[in-house]
């Protein structure tokens, strides 16, 4: 027997699986299928559409979609499946049992602050409300099925190291990176916020063994990917406090971690509630130093704040009040905000704001203005900030509350934090910052966009034509709002061309053609070229690991 899974990328709160991400969703129901001996291939939605592939899946005896989007996101690694893709490869082949599953079954939307409508039932054998990889390790051997069955970690142990083998018929293995699954739903005890699916998709609260987890990116190491995020936990920094009646749990902490880095080239992390930090401050910096200590610079703990307003914090149950998120965002800053020999910080926080919640008035955008100035006059790092409306599915507060949209403040708050974004770039990522293994995804004329392997990687735009999927080393030279310009790290002046030259804040065209006509170059001090495009080029030839001011 054949199956063929096409991954249509998944957006939850507690997971992503958006290229170059794989969410343990696709690598568990290829597992499942494993585990009965049943043949698997693999496409992404991106392949499928690439190929016009749209009926090629006839041969298979299973054709499996797996996707869905439950928070709103902009994406440069590829485009999530629609329901009219869905459709349309349900329809253009008739023969496979045609199974959906993932969070796309609660619904589908993948604009921001909009409701999601239902999946249509036609042309679908099997709406798995469940997990994907219970009923596939069910259904082939026994008709005794549920299709609102979850899954339990003794059967993630059972077929998690086998769906490692699917990563291999990635497009872009091997650089890809795992999100592992570390626990399912949200350990909040006092009620979970408005808007959140994560109650909704995964259940009570429930931890995965930390051998089994070791087990699987041992798997997935061994068929040749080495990039792990933990990014499958609504808290990761409660991971293991079942186990600690609900405090931190430093010894797991410090054996997932040096056990974790033999498997890992890059080792990230994503989600943590900053009122969990607040609550256990002193634990939580030891549980940071571990982290620091083992993990790949350029990590993210992302924090829900949601809303400085603090009447919209309380409306929708969010866990954690603004002067609270301002203390957690100093205390990862106090302990993560070392930078490494390429100058990028160790562990940064990132915030998430929501709008469209219930309570919202005009005066919450002015709010979260005033929060944010606080954090950039007290010189605090954020790594990024998701301005985002909140998208409202079956079974939450927020979608039985339907509050009152404020679209056109939101347009305005967004052109704010363009100029924000720009200024916290800067501090994040100063000139002469090196980003090691930049991974070209597209180009646009004389600039070609990548970026690293890692949790919210920033877009970088090197000056120079690549090839997409080309590796390099790169040098900070400019800021945007959501990206970075830079050169191709070591900079070489001899090599250098006008485009490359002139892009250098400060270096004109007339003095690029100078730099370039006065080849070979061999000191720069006889430049004829102004005394600051000299301490430019100066800086960027001989302290590129060294961040200081120009």
């Amino acid at each position: 027997m054949k199956a063929v899974i096409i991954d249509g990328y998944v957006d939850e709160p507690a997971i992503l699986g958006v290229p170059p991400y794989v969410s343990p969703y696709v690598r568990y129901a290829a597992g499942a299928l494993y585990y009965h001996e049943i043949d698997v291939d693999y496409y992404t939605i991106d392949q499928v559409r690439d190929k016009d592939l749209w009926q090629s899946f006839n041969h298979y005896e299973y054709l499996i979609i797996i996707g869905g989007v439950t928070v709103p996101g902009h994406y440069m690694g590829g485009t999530p499946i629609s329901l009219t893709e869905i459709d349309k490869l349900f329809s253009k082949n008739r023969e496979p049992l045609k199974v959906l599953g993932g969070s796309i079954v609660k619904g589908y939307t993948l604009k921001g602050g909009k409701a999601a409508i239902p999946v249509n039932p036609d042309n679908v054998d099997f709406i798995v409300n469940g997990d994907i990889e219970k009923f596939l390790y069910v259904y082939p051997v026994s008709d005794d099925y549920n299709l609102n069955d979850k899954s339990d970690y003794d059967l993630i142990s059972k077929i998690a190291p086998l769906g490692a083998q699917i990563l291999k018929q990635h497009p872009r293995y091997p650089d890809i990176i795992a999100e592992m699954d570390l626990s399912r739903g949200c350990e909040r005890t006092n009620g979970f916020c408005s808007f959140c699916t994560e109650p909704l998709i995964s259940g009570k609260y429930r931890e995965r063994p930390l051998e089994d987890l070791l087990i699987e990116m041992k798997a997935i190491a061994d068929v040749g990917v080495k990039n792990f995020r933990f990014g499958r936990a609504a808290n990761f920094l409660a991971y293991g406090s079942k186990l600690n009646n609900g405090k931190p749990n430093i010894p797991l902490f410090q054996e997932l971690y040096s056990e974790a880095v033999k498997f890992a080239e890059i080792l990230h992390t994503d989600n943590a509630n900053p009122a969990y930090i607040i609550k256990h401050k002193n634990d939580i910096k030891k549980l940071l130093e571990i982290i620091v200590k083992y993990n790949t610079a350029g990590d993210i703990l992302s924090f829900g704040v949601e809303s400085f307003d603090e009447n919209v914090v309380r409306k929708n149950r969010v866990d954690i009040f603004p002067e609270e998120s301002i203390e957690a965002i100093r205390i990862v800053n106090e302990v993560g905000g070392i930078r490494d020999e390429n100058g990028i910080p160790k562990l940064l926080p990132g915030i998430n704001l929501l709008f469209g919640l219930i309570g919202e008035t005009k005066e919450t955008f002015e709010i979260n203005k005033r929060y944010l100035e606080r954090i950039m006059k007290e010189d605090l790092l954020v790594r990024r900030i998701n301005v985002r409306q909140a998208m409202a599915f079956p079974g939450t507060l927020l979608f039985k509350e339907k509050p009152k949209q404020h679209k056109k403040e939101f347009r305005k708050f967004k052109e704010y934090m363009e100029s924000y974004n720009h200024e916290m770039l800067k501090k994040v990522f100063p000139m002469g910052s090196i980003l090691k293994n930049v991974i070209i995804e597209e180009i646009r004329g004389k600039i070609s966009f990548g970026r690293q392997i890692g949790t919210y990687p920033i877009k970088t735009g090197i000056i120079g034509n690549f090839n997409i999927f080309e590796k390099t080393d790169a040098i900070v030279i400019d800021h945007g709002a959501r990206s970075i310009t830079a050169l191709k790290y070591p900079f070489d002046i001899n090599n250098a061309n006008i485009n490359e030259l002139s892009a250098i804040p400060g270096i004109g065209k007339k003095t690029a053609e100078k730099i370039v006509l006065s080849k070979p170059i061999t000191d720069i001090s006889k430049l004829e070229i102004d005394d600051t495009a000299k301490r430019k080029i100066s800086f960027l030839i001989k302290n590129g690991s060294i961040i200081k001011s120009v």
